[in-house]
């Protein structure tokens, strides 16, 4: 039967022991019909959780049949009186009472959906993803859309409280280089140009400090026309901040800051003080700009203590220049050759491309096992150990190359043994500061300097003195905040005076047409006295997805793109008819 009053009394969290004896109306989606012959059991579901109702063939065989027909996803709304259940549910909050149904109304009627509106439903993420809509009703994703929601009330909370002010900047601006490719719109009024995407508000938001605002921050969108991957999309939200006549140190607390409020208030959790790791730290003991540091294992340079036996391949990269170097894998001297071939063929990896793995095991018994046995004596093996601090049971395992390849290899050859072993506590939190960023980083194909962030980073003063003679050792006054492994924020204090801004721009090559063409008009402002400033942006979408506990930042964006880029929901992008192109002056090829 259809109803044209849809008024609820309660959600379908809400109702407790309390409340037994009321007479409430719930609405919602019918999540499951059990029918027991004489009684027919309904879970009814709504964003706030699950009620059981109750129909009952002895006291009222129509309702019952009408019960009956109901299927999944169907709307209904429910009339009935809260009672105890017999056979309580302790693994939800309403597991204690149920409703027994004097009146039903079916608001909407449902084809049966393409999977179940479970957390373990058995759709596929491209299929829901197609169907996002139906996606989004599944309490685990209702929740990630609940906690993002939380985490931005937090996080405006805490700004608003620190004189922050909130401002938007356009959606539609000029293409400047920042690293990725912009999404480009034509203009319909001034055909053949341009407009571009912003890929972030960097440069607006330097210019609102050439204003005076003083402290800026907006949620803004942005959008890059990049390879995606699981924390990538092609749009994306930032938390996006910079604050006038500031150190590094003031940003590195106001936003350790923040970032402490926000846990506090959405997980309950007090963060410690945040470590402040230099960057070539590390690289040189984690092999990664993000290290997780929820577990130990560190890369140990060995060209030390590996060399002065006949075993070639170390040698050749001694006198290459190249590194070697290892971990230790603790407790793990039982592997089995066809364990060790596994992580062997894990470096060999084409994307990783090193030339073998090299293993020492210390065994329980006192004894030392290793893959150059040949080469190597078992004093010079127990050296080797005694870098690592190796103990009976644990495998050292070693990897020979190019400085930069042998700690990024390792680095991800500790992830996999972490992963393997178990060695990350999923309730523990690692979030830490890495500072001192390289300020410029050599062109893969020319050697020459490029920015390794943006254009805009000011140089650390201890290294003005290298400016011209040895750009590549200039640090940045740069820092990411890394959580468990993934950066979820990238600042810098800004180049704020005229004259080091376009020497950073001759260092990285642009003429004074280009300088002017893409960056005239900061520079013209920069002319009327700009403080000094700096910032930082969050990640937002990989910051919530961390918290979460999802997989990829697809897990919390109400409506992503796949891994191709493609909405599936709205089949986008699409085509568009010739008459739209001409209007805004493009020709497809």
């Amino acid at each position: 039967m259809q109803s044209s009053t849809y008024y609820r009394t309660h959600h379908c969290g809400e109702l407790r022991m309390s409340d037994i004896g009321k007479t409430v109306s719930l609405t919602g989606w019918v999540n499951k019909n059990r029918d027991q012959g004489g009684m027919i059991f309904i879970d009814l579901r709504d964003r706030y959780g699950i009620t059981q109702l109750v129909f009952n063939m002895d006291t009222n065989a129509p309702l019952c049949e009408e019960a009956r027909k109901l299927g999944r996803e169907y709307v209904i709304l429910a009339t009935g009186t809260v009672a105890e259940r017999s056979n309580k549910n302790q693994n939800i909050p309403t597991g204690e009472i149920e409703i027994i149904v004097t009146n039903l109304s079916v608001l909407n009627a449902a084809e049966l959906p393409p999977f179940t509106m479970d957390d373990e439903t058995d759709g596929g993420e491209e299929l829901r993803m197609k169907y996002r809509y139906l996606d989004l009703r599944r309490p685990q994703m209702q929740k990630r859309l609940m906690l993002r929601a939380q985490m931005l009330k937090a996080v405006r909370t805490y700004l608003d409280a620190e004189g922050f002010v909130e401002i938007e900047t356009p959606n539609l601006i000029k293409s400047t280089p920042e690293g990725a490719r912009d999404f480009l719109v034509p203009s319909r009024l001034q055909p053949g140009l341009f407009y571009a995407l912003p890929q972030s508000p960097q440069i607006l938001k330097q210019l609102l400090m050439v204003s005076g605002m003083d402290r800026y921050y907006q949620i803004a969108k942005c959008f890059r026309d990049e390879d995606l991957r699981g924390d990538r999309q092609p749009e994306f939200t930032q938390i996006d901040c910079e604050m006038s006549f500031v150190r590094q140190e003031d940003v590195w607390n106001m936003f350790e800051g923040m970032t402490k409020y926000v846990f506090k208030q959405t997980k309950n959790i007090d963060l410690p003080d945040f470590l402040r790791l230099p960057y070539k730290e590390a690289i040189q003991y984690y092999g990664s700009d993000k290290p997780d540091l929820r577990f130990d294992c560190k890369i140990i340079d060995l060209n030390d203590v590996v060399g002065g036996t006949e075993f070639s391949v170390f040698n050749n990269i001694i006198t290459s220049n190249g590194l070697i170097a290892g971990i230790n894998a603790k407790g793990c001297s039982e592997y089995s050759r066809k364990q060790i071939d596994e992580l062997t063929e894990f470096v060999k990896a084409p994307h990783r491309g090193v030339g073998g793995l090299i293993y020492i095991k210390f065994n329980q018994d006192g004894t030392i096992k290793s893959s150059v046995d040949k080469f190597y004596s078992v004093e010079q093996l127990t050296a080797i150990g005694n870098k690592l601090n190796a103990q009976k049971g644990d495998l050292i395992l070693i990897i020979a190359d190019k400085v930069n390849k042998t700690r990024k290899v390792l680095g991800e050859l500790r992830l996999e043994m972490a992963k393997r072993e178990n060695w990350i506590d999923k309730n523990a939190w690692s979030v830490f500061w890495v500072v001192d960023m390289p300020l410029f980083e050599p062109d893969e194909n020319t050697g020459e300097p490029i920015f390794a962030h943006h254009p805009f980073c000011s140089p650390h003063p201890d290294d003005f003195q290298y400016m011209d003679t040895e750009p590549l050792r200039v640090r940045a006054q740069s820092y990411d905040l890394v959580m468990n492994g993934n950066e979820i924020l990238s600042g810098s204090i800004r180049v704020h005076d005229k004259t080091l801004q376009e020497k950073i721009f001759t260092i990285l090559g642009f003429s004074e047409a280009e300088k002017e063409k893409r960056f005239g008009f900061m520079v013209n402002a920069f002319k009327y006295g700009a403080p000094p400033h700096g910032g930082c942006a969050f990640g937002f979408d990989r910051w919530v997805m961390l918290m979460a506990g999802g997989d990829t930042i697809r897990d919390v964006i109400p409506f992503p793109k796949n891994n191709n880029g493609r909405d599936m929901m709205m089949d986008a992008p699409g085509d568009v008819d010739n008459e739209q192109l001409k209007i805004v002056g493009v020709k497809l090829l």
